[in-house]
């Protein structure tokens, strides 16, 4: 494992390598958004307090979502430690991010929907993000296909993996999908006569359903009935996205409709 930079790639300064990963994402993710916000005509300046909503409500949420995990208090950390040393949960921040978006709406009234300008930009942001997540944290659960990653006895300490036994590299599996999710939304996607927003829920329909199924090799703690945490937070929020999609598309509302245009001398 390679918890700085100068660890993973020998030279450099001692920064962080789950951080820098991030980092670099968020950049690259950026660069998306802006993109596809000309693209699209959404030029309005008040975009740019959306995506900082964005940026607080995941710092925030990604924190707080691992937040209360014991049923005996004592055993958690408090707010603060929470807050500044807790571990971190990607699902948590997604949700943070959704939520801010929609409070920074509400404080600068900005009336239309963004969910097509966030979608590739956070697909993209979690192919390069995920990375990080690789090179620090335990890989996955033990497997006996080829592609295994091994790790010595002092990476195997430090991420609270077995050593000399191969694992799932399960945050190459989610950069792959996260890549894949990119691809088809920016070259596919995003063409397509899809309602507003939607793309959105698509992808993050597409997401839930792939976590939940790469959990059972991912490594972390079972919490209850053979399932992860993020397993039992998915497992009451994936009906809720899916029924959704149905919803809206028994309506036809997941299709963008055509403009109006006037016909036969007639002003519609």
């Amino acid at each position: 494992m390679y918890p700085t930079l100068p660890d993973l790639l020998g030279w450099g300064l001692p920064i962080d390598t789950h951080s820098a990963f991030v980092a670099l994402g968020l950049a690259a993710a950026g660069i998306v958004f802006m993109v596809e916000s000309r693209r699209r005509g959404q030029t309005d300046p008040r975009i740019a307090y959306l995506v900082l909503g964005a940026l607080l409500g995941a710092a925030l949420f990604a924190r707080l979502g691992t937040w209360l995990q014991h049923v005996d208090l004592s055993k958690n950390l408090s707010l603060i430690e929470q807050l500044t040393r807790g571990h971190a949960s990607m699902l948590s921040a997604l949700v943070g991010a959704w939520l801010g978006v929609h409070v920074a709406k509400r404080i600068v009234r900005y009336p239309l929907r963004t969910g097509d300008l966030f979608a590739p930009a956070v697909a993209l942001a979690m192919a390069i993000g995920r990375f990080g997540c690789f090179f620090t944290e335990i890989p996955g659960t033990p497997t006996g296909t080829a592609w295994g990653i091994v790790l010595d006895a002092d990476a195997a300490a430090r991420v609270g993996a077995p050593a000399g036994v191969p694992l799932h590299p399960s945050f190459l599996y989610e950069i792959a999908f996260q890549a894949t999710a990119f691809a088809v939304l920016w070259f596919w996607l995003r063409h397509r006569p899809i309602a507003a927003g939607e793309t959105l829920t698509l992808y993050v329909a597409a997401y839930a359903i792939f976590r939940f199924c790469i959990e059972f090799v991912r490594g972390n703690e079972v919490a209850w009935m053979g399932l992860t945490r993020p397993q039992m937070f998915l497992l009451a929020t994936i009906p809720l996205v899916l029924a959704r999609l149905a919803w809206k598309a028994s309506r036809g509302a997941l299709t963008a409709r055509p403009e109006r245009t006037p016909v036969d001398g007639l002003r519609s």
